[in-house]
């Protein structure tokens, strides 16, 4: 190798790039073996001192880099691969809780299926049992004792009156009230928008919601609806407002963005359908473009 290096001097310039290849992943602190590669300029020519010391550092620099770089992409690699399995297992979680959620559902219908069938056959069912004894008792009196067969007839009467009683009442406490039934639509509604599309819907009610009729519920929905796409598309908000307010004689409902809002305001084809719908009901539609986009119907009672 001396007698190389005597013959082609330059030979030695490929020795640091070598060498680090070799040994660089086996030597912890680095700068070690930058200064073990900067032995050999000692023994080089003096006409390649200087290059040869340039291409140590360089390959050191180099290497060094390249070493950090292949530590952060296989420190990467690592976090991506527990992310993965962080993400498989919440997904998996989640398919659960779906599955238990509908077993759950399906469990509740079943127990108030049965309590429902229960109430009947204990209520109902004794009632129209005890009403049809009472007829058949006064059938085969009717020709005997007329006085006593119309009194047995009497109590069948009111013990059928009593038994479609039970009838209305199990029927009543089975449908909740109409208001029930509009707000808990609003809200899952609200919920399942702000989710799918990550922003704030603050939703806030009052007043006697009783108030409020099935089919302007329908409205409200399809126009808070209407309302909220718009504003997804046009307003570049982060916060959209819903108020729902029962006043004496009407129904106040107010859609209302942060967004950039509109100087001069465009009726298209979503505000006028939502005009029409209001209109349907004698109601009125006002937007308002000032410090945000707002929409407000009014609606009377």
């Amino acid at each position: 190798m001396l007698f190389t290096w005597k013959v082609h001097p330059f030979f030695i310039l490929f020795l640091p790039l070598n060498l680090y290849e070799i040994i660089f992943r086996y030597i912890e602190k680095k700068w070690q073996l930058f200064i073990i590669m900067l032995i050999p300029i000692i023994f080089t020519d003096e006409s390649i001192r200087m290059t040869y010391g340039l291409i140590v550092a360089f390959s050191f620099i180099v290497l060094t880099m390249a070493d950090r770089y292949i530590a952060r992409v296989l420190k990467l690699e690592s976090q991506n691969d527990k992310m993965r399995k962080d993400m498989q297992r919440l997904t998996k979680s989640l398919n659960e809780n779906k599955e238990y959620i509908k077993q759950s559902e399906y469990t509740f219908k079943l127990e108030e299926r049965n309590r429902l069938s229960q109430e009947i056959h204990d209520k109902i069912g004794h009632s129209m049992t005890g009403a049809l004894i009472q007829m058949e008792a006064a059938k085969r009196l009717m020709g005997i004792d007329k006085e006593k067969s119309a009194e047995l007839l009497q109590n069948a009467i009111h013990i059928s009156k009593d038994g479609i009683e039970s009838i209305r009442v199990t029927l009543k406490n089975m449908k909740p009230p109409t208001e029930q039934i509009g707000i808990h639509r609003m809200k899952l509604f609200i919920e399942e928008f702000a989710g799918k599309h990550d922003i704030n819907i603050p939703f806030v009610y009052k007043g006697n919601l009783d108030m409020i009729s099935p089919i302007q519920w329908k409205i409200i929905g399809e126009n808070v609806t209407e309302a909220l796409t718009n504003a997804m598309k046009y307003a570049d908000a982060t916060v959209i407002s819903i108020d729902i307010h029962v006043l004496n004689k009407m129904v106040k409902v107010q859609v209302k963005d942060n967004g950039k809002g509109a100087a001069l305001v465009k009726k298209g084809l979503g505000i006028m359908g939502m005009e029409e719908r209001t209109a349907s009901v004698n109601g009125k539609i006002i937007v308002d473009g000032r410090s945000g986009f707002s929409v407000t119907m009014l609606l009377p009672i």
